[in-house]
């Protein structure tokens, strides 16, 4: 179930920073470590890794990551809003319980991570990569998502609403039970059996557009 009237991140609003931007990189470099309950404001960051660093309750606003590698970390009850990504990867990483808000992130990989109720709300996400990830609980609402790649994806309980999913890759990803009505689906690229879209839900324009993956004209 959501958390809130947009997102699922079970994390105070107010929370004040409890962390210096020396201290976070102090314990990237350490490695495997845990922040909590603590805010950054403004935060750039450039050229670092995690080191699968542990991250909860915690919010990011208008943070600027650019060449930031996150791959292997953990994000539980974590929020970005208006944050700017860089060139920055997430390859590995289990977000859980976690919103992107208003948040600019184009290519950026989730690849073989684990995304449990996930929010992305008015994002630019085109180009990204959730090839090989397990998602149960994903909501995006008003993002973009032009050319992302979801190959080979266990896709469950997902909700796309009003995306951009423009030329977007399914590949060996099961759309059976989400509702693709309100969403840019034209070029969607998917295997010759179009298996991937049986039991999935468009409009009826879309239904026409596409007919023409059969070799179908509509009159």
């Amino acid at each position: 179930m959501r958390q809130g009237k947009r997102g699922f991140a079970q994390v105070k609003e107010h929370i004040g920073q409890h962390v210096s931007r020396e201290e976070l990189l102090d314990g990237f470099a350490d490695g495997d470590v845990r922040f909590a309950m603590t805010s950054f404001d403004g935060l750039e960051l450039e050229g670092v890794s995690t080191n699968g660093t542990s991250f909860d309750q915690v919010i990011f606003r208008s943070c600027l990551f650019e060449d930031v590698d996150f791959s292997d970390a953990s994000f539980t009850d974590v929020r970005f809003e208006a944050c700017r990504f860089i060139s920055c990867t997430m390859e590995r990483c289990w977000l859980n319980r976690c919103d992107f808000a208003g948040c600019s992130a184009p290519g950026m990989s989730f690849a073989k991570g684990r995304l449990t109720s996930v929010f992305f709300g008015d994002c630019q996400l085109g180009y990204a990569d959730f090839s090989e990830t397990k998602i149960q609980g994903l909501v995006a609402e008003s993002t973009s998502l032009v050319e992302s790649a979801w190959r080979d994806v266990r896709l469950k309980t997902a909700h796309f609403d009003a995306c951009d999913l423009a030329r977007a890759e399914f590949m060996g990803t099961s759309l059976a039970g989400i509702d693709l009505s309100t969403c840019e689906i034209s070029g969607l690229v998917v295997s010759s059996t179009l298996h991937e879209l049986r039991g999935c839900t468009v409009s009826p324009l879309q239904a026409i557009a596409l007919a023409g993956y059969l070799g179908v004209q509509v009159k």
